[in-house]
């Protein structure tokens, strides 16, 4: 499987590639009776892409003995025993990839220039991920979470260790010179060192942050210079070592806070923008308005999905199968609005019921 998405990791897959570049889609289950169908679904899948890799005249055969090359290797890091509610495979010329994410997505295989990005980045949109920073005098790790998953993140520099020992204790303890952990300038140096790691991680995938530790710790940290608008510190030691169940449970009571003040947020700008008449409810209205660049913040339910087609302008309901039917509008939508530099939030079921489940406040 590939690394967590990111803003970085989204914008190089939807670079150009060398035809053909593959994108495979399929809905996946988590829990036992529904799981059992998920192989023999991802088989026949798999086939379908291959022969329409095989079909197709625009393929050269070095390129079509490539992808399929590629398209076996990617298999081959499937393991449909930790699966999530979507998988995507992406498969190109010289390269694979391979995502289970915590959102639905139709089964659909693709062949173009670019791979059908638009389901990873809802898919990252409504995971709402965090930073975790984890903070012990000998340690500092970063944890990337979100309500589903909290993972180590280690790169960046993370994560930062060092000894305790000092060689010059003995002498300081005999004249009664030996500070507390967190007021010896080696201490203050090791987490000057994390926190200039940790502004460079924020600088380029901007998330919540939440800091735990010992409060000593936290203070000592806080003294270096600010870390974020917003940071939440929380109270908690001996985490800097995880393991991800410990952090995302210490974390856990403090995201809830924060979604359901965001949630709130949100209601309110709705509400005002409404009132303003710069207001969009419904996927027809939400649709067009994405299309135009007018949204400024678009709020989706977290598990809505419809199935439309396109009636000369407007979405019109459809149902699956039908020719011409898009059952990915929603994250189509989605991607949309972020590409125009709307701000996205998804929030809880049944919240935007009186809504038609999308909408948006409006740019004008």
């Amino acid at each position: 499987m590939d690394p967590a998405l990111s803003s970085d990791v989204l914008a190089k897959l939807r670079q150009p590639r060398p035809y053909p570049a593959v994108s495979l889609l399929m809905p996946t289950h988590r829990r036992e009776p529904d799981n059992a169908q998920d192989p023999v679904r991802l088989r026949n899948l798999v086939a379908a892409a291959e022969k329409a890799v095989q079909d197709d005249p625009a393929v050269t055969r070095e390129r079509r003995a490539d992808v399929m090359d590629q398209l076996g290797r990617a298999v081959a890091e499937i393991d449909l025993a930790h699966a999530e509610d979507g998988l995507v495979i992406f498969v190109a010329p010289g390269e694979h990839h391979v995502w289970t994410v915590a959102r639905t997505v139709p089964e659909r295989i693709v062949l173009a220039d670019t791979f059908l990005t638009r389901n990873l980045v809802a898919a990252q949109a409504a995971e709402q991920p965090s930073w975790a920073l984890a903070v012990a005098a000998d340690r500092v790790s970063l944890w990337s979470g979100s309500p589903e998953r909290t993972t180590e993140h280690t790169g960046d520099g993370f994560p930062l260790t060092r000894s305790l020992e000092d060689p010059d204790a003995e002498r300081k303890e005999r004249v009664g010179d030996l500070p507390s952990t967190f007021q010896d300038e080696a201490t203050r140096q090791f987490l000057r060192e994390a926190h200039t790691a940790l502004r460079a991680v924020l600088a380029s995938a901007p998330r919540p942050l939440y800091v735990i530790g010992e409060p000593a710790a936290l203070a000592l940290l806080e003294d270096t210079g600010p870390l974020q608008p917003g940071a939440v510190p929380l109270h908690h030691g001996g985490l800097a070592r995880g393991p991800a169940s410990a952090v995302q449970e210490a974390v856990e009571p403090a995201r809830v806070a924060r979604e359901a003040a965001a949630a709130a947020t949100v209601m309110a700008e709705l509400d005002a923008a409404r009132g303003r008449r710069e207001f969009a409810g419904g996927i027809d209205e939400v649709w067009r308005a994405a299309r135009e660049g007018r949204v400024r913040l678009l709020a989706v339910e977290d598990h809505y999905r419809t199935v439309v087609r396109d009636e000369g302008g407007h979405l019109e309901p459809a149902e699956p199968g039908e020719p011409e039917a898009r059952d990915d509008m929603v994250d189509e939508i989605v991607e949309r609005a972020l590409d125009t530099g709307a701000e996205v939030q998804f929030v809880r079921d049944d919240t935007l019921l009186d809504m038609d489940r999308i909408a948006a406040a409006l740019r004008y």
